[in-house]
C-alpha cells in the first residue's frame, strides 16, 4: 500500500466533503472512483474497508500505530483527519464544541433531508404519486436553510469567524441543491444571501474547487 490515504469516494457532497478536507489540509492521498450506481459499494473489497457500503472512506496506511486504519463515515472522517493534523478543528473547548455541533447538524438533519427531498424531487417513478414526500421534505429542506441563514448572520463561517470541517461539511450540500438537484428556484435560493455569500467565498478557495471535483461522476 501507498504510504499516502486512500480515499475511495464519489462527487457527491458526502464524498466532496472529505476531499475538500484532504485538499484543506494538505494530506498527500490517492484517489478511487467508487461508482455506487455500479455497485461498487458492495464489492467485497470495499466492504473489508467499510462494511456499511457507503461512501466515502478512507485507509491511513499508518493509522494504527503504524499499521493500516479504515475510517467510514463521513463525519467521522472529518474528526480524524482534523485530530490527526490539528487542522480546521478549534482546541478551545467551546469553539471545539460548536463546530462539532455543527458538523452534527449537517449529518443528522441537513444531509438526510436534502437528500430525501432530491430523491422525491428528482430520482423517485414519476408514475407515483410524490407530492405528500415533496411537500414535506421541501418544507424542512426550508427550514434548515433558515436555521443555517441565521447562524451565519454577522459572521464569516458557521461555527463563527473561523473556517472548520463544518463549513467542508455543508457548504457541497448548497451547492448539490442547485446543481445536482435542481432545487434553486423550488427553495428559492437566492434569497438566502448569507448562505450565498458564504458559499461563493468557499468556492473561490483553490483548494476546495480542487476537492469538489475528485471522483468525478464519469
Amino acid at each position: 500500500m501507498s504510504d499516502k490515504i486512500q480515499l475511495y469516494s464519489l462527487a457527491t457532497p458526502n464524498g466532496q466533503k472529505v476531499s475538500i478536507a484532504l485538499e484543506e489540509m494538505g494530506l498527500e492521498y490517492d484517489a478511487h472512483t467508487i461508482d455506487i450506481r455500479e455497485g461498487d459499494q458492495f464489492t467485497d473489497e470495499f466492504i473489508a474497508i467499510n462494511p456499511n457500503s457507503k461512501i466515502p472512506a478512507i485507509v491511513d496506511p499508518t493509522g494504527d500505530n503504524g499499521k493500516p486504519f479504515a475510517v467510514m463515515e463521513s463525519g467521522a472522517i472529518l474528526i480524524y483527519l482534523a485530530e490527526k493534523t490539528g487542522k480546521f478543528l478549534p482546541k478551545d473547548p467551546v469553539q471545539r464544541s460548536k463546530t462539532l455541533q455543527w458538523l452534527m447538524w449537517q449529518m443528522a438533519g441537513l444531509g438526510p433531508m436534502f437528500g430525501q427531498l432530491g430523491h422525491f424531487t428528482r430520482y423517485a417513478p414519476q408514475e407515483r404519486d410524490l407530492s405528500y414526500g415533496q411537500e414535506r421534505y421541501e418544507k424542512e429542506a426550508k427550514r434548515l436553510l433558515k436555521v443555517l441563514e441565521t447562524q451565519l448572520n454577522g459572521q464569516e463561517y458557521v461555527a463563527g469567524n473561523e473556517l472548520t470541517i463544518a463549513d467542508f461539511a455543508i457548504m457541497p450540500w448548497i451547492v448539490c441543491l442547485d446543481v445536482y438537484y435542481e432545487a434553486a428556484e423550488r427553495l428559492e435560493l437566492d434569497s438566502y444571501k448569507n448562505i450565498s455569500k458564504w458559499r461563493d467565498k468557499l468556492l473561490e478557495r483553490p483548494a476546495i474547487k480542487k476537492g469538489m471535483d475528485v471522483c468525478k461522476f464519469s
